[in-house]
Order: C-alpha cells, then sequence, then structure tokens
C-alpha cells in the first residue's frame, strides 16, 4: 500500500496548505445596494461606484476577499439578507432599535446627525445652544424641524420651514442658519460656492453600520468586518475615502 500512503500525504500536504492560506478558500462577499443613492451608491457609464463602493473596496482588499455586487431597490435589500442571497447591506443603513431586534449590526463607519450650518464668519453660533433668539431654516416636512421643537428652549427659536434654498438664504443672512444633517450639509459646502460653515458637532445622533444575519455564519462575518475596519479607521483610510467624496471625515463620531 506504499503508493496509498503517499498519495494520502500528498493530499494533506496540499490541504494544510490551503487551510493556513484561506484566501484559496474564501467566497467573495457577497454585498447589496441599492446604486441608486448619490454619492453613496450609484451607476455612471455602467459602473458601480461611491463612498460605499470605495470603502467596502478597502474592507475587501484588507481581508483578502473579493465583492460580488447585487444591486435592487432598497426596500428589496433586506430581503435579500433575509434570505441568504447577500451577505450584508452597504447602503447607509441607519441602527434602529426595531432592526437590532432582527439583525446584528458592524460597528459604525458613518456618523451622521442634525447639524447647524451658518453664514461663513459667524461667531456667534457656535452649536444649537446658540440658536436662541436666532432665525432657523429648516426643510418642510423634514424631522429637523421636530429636533428643534424637541428643545428645551424651542420657545426662544423661531423656526421657518422651506420647500428649498434654506442654503441660499442663510448665505444671504436672511436667516441666521440652517439645520439638516451633516452629510448633506458638509456636500452642499463643498459642492456649492456659497460661503457656508458647519457650527459645531452634531446634535442628535445617526450611526450607520453593515447588518447581518444573526447566525454563526453572520457572526464570524461581522467579526471580520469590525477588524478590517478598525485597521482601516486607524491607518487613515477611511477617513481618505470620506474626504475624497465629502471634503470632511464623516466615519468618526
Amino acid at each position: 500500500g506504499g503508493i496509498m500512503k503517499t498519495a494520502l500525504l500528498t493530499a494533506l500536504t496540499v490541504f494544510s496548505l490551503v487551510a493556513s492560506w484561506p484566501l484559496l478558500a474564501q467566497e467573495p462577499l457577497r454585498i447589496g445596494m441599492s446604486g441608486q443613492y448619490f454619492p453613496f451608491t450609484f451607476v455612471e457609464q455602467d459602473q458601480l461606484q461611491g463612498f460605499e463602493v470605495d470603502v467596502m473596496e478597502a474592507l475587501a482588499e484588507e481581508l483578502g476577499r473579493e465583492v460580488d455586487y447585487q444591486t435592487a431597490n432598497f426596500s428589496g435589500l433586506f430581503g435579500m439578507l433575509e434570505s441568504g442571497r447577500i451577505d450584508t447591506v452597504a447602503n447607509q443603513i441607519t441602527i434602529t432599535k426595531e432592526r437590532q431586534q432582527a439583525y446584528i449590526f458592524s460597528e459604525p463607519y458613518v456618523y451622521d446627525g442634525a447639524q447647524v450650518v451658518v453664514k461663513e464668519g459667524n461667531t456667534e453660533i457656535k452649536g444649537v445652544e446658540d440658536l436662541k433668539g436666532k432665525t432657523v431654516a429648516v426643510n418642510l416636512g423634514s424631522n429637523f424641524e421636530d429636533l428643534l421643537r424637541e428643545l428645551p428652549y424651542a420657545d426662544q427659536i423661531e423656526i421657518r420651514t422651506y420647500d428649498s434654498n434654506i442654503e441660499r438664504d442663510t448665505a444671504l443672512g436672511r436667516v441666521d442658519a440652517f439645520v439638516m444633517d451633516r452629510v448633506s450639509a458638509s456636500q452642499i459646502i463643498k459642492d456649492k460656492p456659497l460661503p457656508l460653515a458647519l457650527a459645531g458637532p452634531t446634535f442628535s445622533s445617526i450611526t450607520n453600520a453593515y447588518p447581518f444575519r444573526d447566525t454563526e455564519q453572520g457572526r464570524a462575518l461581522r467579526d471580520e468586518i469590525n477588524r478590517a475596519l478598525a485597521a482601516l479607521r486607524e491607518d487613515g483610510t477611511l477617513k481618505a475615502i470620506s474626504e475624497s467624496w465629502f471634503g470632511t471625515d464623516i466615519t468618526q463620531p
């Protein structure tokens, strides 16, 4: 039985090589996104791109994995996750109590929240506390009006609702400030030629992360993604990707 024994040893050697080099055995990461949420995930010249794609590519490289993107309407992504057709969703998924009952989440990789924005050079307003006695614009029907009305000094703020142009009226000095989510506000400051500035930190936090199924496989992948996120945070990759898209770092609280 000498031949058999040699064959078995060869097979064992090959197996141990593969086991010690898991890159060979790893399946691609199956990532769901809408492809319809600029600048996070969108299609241009038949190419899927955006902040979400850049972050996922960096994570996959850190993990030594390939990525298989699957796009679907936002409303369909969680169904795909539940049925096991994708491993996670990369589409600015905000952690909520309801979602935490159904899924487990990675560490957040985007920190967003309600942000006060003022005309550049306005030193009177350094944050939400300074809105007392001021006129503040919000978009009609947005949750930012509710957030302002929940403040203990809400009766001292004159809230003006707008269909559009809140940034223009702030830049022209017609109102003292506007409130919007920080990511969108940063985008406006970066893209529009208006003299605007963020005033202070966000005052109501929104944290976005990757959801996974609460299974052994889901937990293992969540842990891998967390390890990779920590490494990319540490070496400045997340910050660099964020600044390339938004001109500011939205990956830190």
